[in-house]
């Protein structure tokens, strides 16, 4: 019977001791993570990759935390905040990165394939555990972005509704490239189409903190919509008429979204065309 009761007692004690383990082990972890303090916003030289990839990892546990926990108003404030943290970082990355930056275009073996030295992979793998990559932007430029639809996997269903429609349109927006070398990336359909998405959110959410941005993506979409880019006119100076496609896609945009300001803008736009206006004279008569 003594032998079983000391038994006993050790057995518990034993219990007990790992039980303080365990707990001291998690209060330790916890008192880390409230002792760790991210890297400054303001790009040093003395910071390193993993420098910022761990603050940008402490910071999206922070923003987690916080929008489980806020109201979808605190939580658009928390978007921007977040947003702009990661800029900052990002342009921080950048310019650590100017060498691999400058020679990346250099690892090009086809249209999308890349051989990256070893080195380069490893940073690409870092990049990629904050939601970063390098993105290859045209004319030699490549450059570190977010992934473009890092913020809606972040912020879906935490946001005001047009937070959540800007973010999620962002995240389109941004899949690919725009324009290159001065000419359009996607089709021109695409552009209208886009064009009539960012009407839509300006005539819903006229008083969203972020119609200022709307706007102003929308007016440069219609810029190139209604003037076309240096690879890519809009009009045959030769010919004298509007370019086949274009005026194809100007009659499918009028057709389908007659009372859209998309719409108007273009049959204006045509008028103008059709009078054989000099072209010189055209940017000021359409926007």
């Amino acid at each position: 019977m003594l032998s079983v009761l000391v038994f006993s007692c050790k057995k518990e004690a034993s219990k007990s001791a790992e039980g303080k383990t365990a707990n001291d082990s998690i209060a330790g972890t916890e008192m880390k993570e409230e002792l760790f303090k991210p890297i400054d916003t303001a790009c040093s030289p003395a910071n390193k990759t993993e420098d910022y990839i761990t603050a940008l990892q402490w910071y999206r546990t922070k923003v987690n935390k916080e929008i489980a926990e806020n109201s979808p108003e605190q939580n658009d404030k928390v978007y921007e905040d977040y947003l702009k943290i990661r800029e900052k970082y990002t342009e921080c990355l950048n310019g650590l990165h100017t060498d691999i930056l400058d020679k990346y275009i250099d690892y090009h073996t086809g249209p999308d394939t890349y051989d990256l030295p070893d080195n380069v992979k490893k940073i690409a793998a870092e990049l990629n555990k904050a939601g970063l990559e390098f993105r290859v932007m045209g004319e030699g430029l490549t450059e570190i972005h977010s992934l473009p639809g890092y913020y809606e996997s972040v912020f879906k269903n935490k946001v005001t509704p047009d937070y959540s429609v800007y973010i999620s349109q962002m995240a389109k927006d941004n899949k690919e490239n725009y324009a290159i070398n001065g000419g359009l990336m996607i089709t021109w359909e695409e552009l209208g189409d886009r064009l009539i998405v960012w009407e839509n959110f300006i005539n819903k959410y006229p008083k969203s903190p972020l119609i200022k941005r709307a706007k102003n993506d929308y007016n440069s979409y219609l810029a190139d919509y209604l003037l076309g880019m240096d690879s890519d006119p809009i009009y045959d100076s030769e010919g004298g008429k509007i370019v086949d496609d274009k005026r194809e896609e100007y009659n499918r945009i009028i057709k389908k979204y007659p009372n859209s300001n998309t719409a108007k803008k273009t049959r204006e736009l045509i008028a103008v065309y059709d009078a054989h206006i000099p072209v010189g004279q055209i940017e000021e008569k359409s926007m």
